[in-house]
Order: C-alpha cells, then sequence, then structure tokens
C-alpha cells in the first residue's frame, strides 16, 4: 500500500489486485500431483505389475475392465507400465532440473550481484556451450557412456542445462540488484550472503519456480526422445519412450500401445508449461535479456 499527496490531502493507494490464478491452473496442479503420487507410491497401488505378463493369455487387448488401457504384445498391462514409466521422465526431469539449478543458480547469482571478470568468464563460457545444440552433446555422450542408467542419464541432461539455467538466474539477479531494497541494504551494511539469500533470493524465486516448470517439461522431452532412440534406460525398464519405440511396428494393428503413453506425456508436458507460464504471469516476471 502506497500514499501520494494531492491537493495538501494525504491520498492513500490501494495495491493493485492479482488476478486469481485460476480454475485450470490447479487442474494442472492436481495433475502433476497425480502423476507425482502415481510414481512414488506404484509398488503399493492395486495394479498390475509392470513385467507381468499374464501367462500370456491376453496379448494385444484393447481396454476392459481387467485392463483399463489394454496390453501389449507381451500380454503385460499398459496402465501399469504408463505409472511406472512416470518414475522415469519425472526422476530423470526433476533430478537433472534440481542439479542445474543448484549450479548454475548460484553461480548465475553471484556472477550478476558481484561482477567483474568472474561474471565476464562465466558469461563467455555460458555462450560457447549455448552455441552448441545440447541435444547432440546429450546423444553423444550417451552413446558412449555405458551401460547407460537414470543417473547417467540425469548428470548429462543436468551439466548441458546449465549454462541455460546460469543465464537466466544471472539475468533475473541483474534486474533485482538494482533495487531500492537492495541499496538500503548495502547502507545499512548488510553482508553480501545476507542480501542474496535474504533480499535476491526471494525476490527471483518466481524467475526460477517458473522456469523450473518449463525445465521438466523440455527434459521429459528429451528423455523422451533419448528412449525413442535407444539411448535411455534398459528396453526392459518401462519408460514412455520405451513404450512407443517398442510400440512402432504394430501401431496400425494396436494403435493404444502408443496412444497412451504418449498422451500421458502430452498431458504432464501441458500442464508443466500452463503452471509456469501462469506462475510467470502472476507474479509479472519480464520476460529478461539474456
Amino acid at each position: 500500500m502506497t500514499s501520494t499527496i494531492e491537493n495538501n490531502e494525504v491520498v492513500v493507494l490501494k495495491p493493485e489486485k492479482k488476478e486469481p490464478l485460476g480454475v485450470f491452473f490447479w487442474v494442472c496442479v492436481g495433475w502433476l500431483g497425480v502423476n507425482l503420487l502415481a510414481a512414488i507410491f506404484a509398488n503399493f497401488l492395486p495394479i498390475w505389475g509392470p513385467q507381468d505378463s499374464n501367462n500370456y493369455v491376453d496379448l494385444n487387448t484393447g481396454p476392459s475392465f481387467s485392463h483399463l488401457l489394454g496390453t501389449d504384445d507381451l500380454g503385460r498391462d499398459i496402465l501399469s507400465r504408463i505409472i511406472y514409466g512416470a518414475r522415469v521422465s519425472l526422476g530423470v526431469s526433476f533430478g537433472a532440473m534440481f542439479l542445474a539449478f543448484f549450479i548454475g543458480g548460484i553461480f548465475g547469482m553471484y556472477a550478476a550481484y558481484r561482477r567483474g571478470k568472474l561474471d565476464l568468464i562465466l558469461t563467455s563460457v555460458s555462450l560457447v556451450f549455448l552455441a552448441f545444440p545440447s541435444i547432440i552433446a546429450v546423444i553423444a555422450v550417451l552413446s558412449f557412456w555405458t551401460p547407460r542408467s537414470i543417473l547417467k542419464i540425469t548428470i548429462v541432461i543436468a551439466v548441458t542445462s546449465i549454462p541455460l539455467v546460469y543465464r537466466v538466474i544471472r539475468a533475473a539477479t541483474l534486474s533485482a540488484a538494482t533495487k531500492d531494497y537492495v541499496l538500503a541494504a548495502k547502507i545499512q551494511g548488510a553482508t553480501d550472503r545476507r542480501i542474496m539469500t535474504k533480499e535476491l533470493l526471494p525476490n527471483i524465486l518466481p524467475t526460477a519456480v517458473s522456469f523450473v516448470m518449463i525445465g521438466i517439461a523440455s527434459v521429459i522431452v528429451v528423455e523422451g526422445s533419448l528412449a525413442f532412440l535407444g539411448l535411455s534406460t534398459n528396453v526392459t525398464t518401462p519408460s514412455w519412450g520405451n513404450m512407443i519405440n517398442e510400440s512402432r511396428s504394430v501401431m496400425q494393428v494396436n494403435p493404444w500401445l502408443v496412444l497412451f503413453p504418449s498422451l500421458a506425456m502430452c498431458l504432464l508436458i501441458l500442464s508443466l508449461n500452463f503452471i509456469g507460464d501462469r506462475i510467470r504471469s502472476y507474479y509479472d516476471v519480464s520476460e529478461v535479456k539474456l
């Protein structure tokens, strides 16, 4: 709440009321929560195991009461494999983004706040890495780093994401560092550590959360693409990309084998993108110049 003086009278100005986040935002949050809970507690859900074949009785069947989304050519339940496959996509995406933001975010904040030679060097290095397509780097590294695992895939994607995260957090920090509350904290003798943790971090957090949601969605696409190319986890491990890759040859006969994992991936990516975009607009996060 602010005030101004008009005709020798103090007029109190009420802060502008923000629009609510909206019903669809909470629907997307709910869908993300359902995916997370299903992936975490998959072992406790009353569903088939991802490798259970039902004695090869139900092969390539469509949706039914016993198998809600049908079965594949080995009689495995598609719904079960989609739920267990969410573990791979969500585990890799959340892990990669957490690692990328932990490293890139810290360096981005510190370089933008301190400026000088460190900022110049790190910014130049990030520009060099951003000039090279990250997906090609990921494919190249995983092609030779065998045997592949979820941890290795997470590390490779996280490392290639650090330069972009660094640029985003650096730009947000540069914008926040010129605000009056930062200058006031400096005048009062606050240490650099306190300014970065108490003043800058809370104000760049909406930018970080918004970008993290969109980043997670992007990593899900990357992991699915790697699985489709045979560069993700072992083919016996249920993942959305593996399911789509395995079903290419029979998609005309049994389209649900491709449809349902693709739909699961599409809905989750749509929810993450909308959550990130809505957070950005709600907190009035401007498009920062990278």
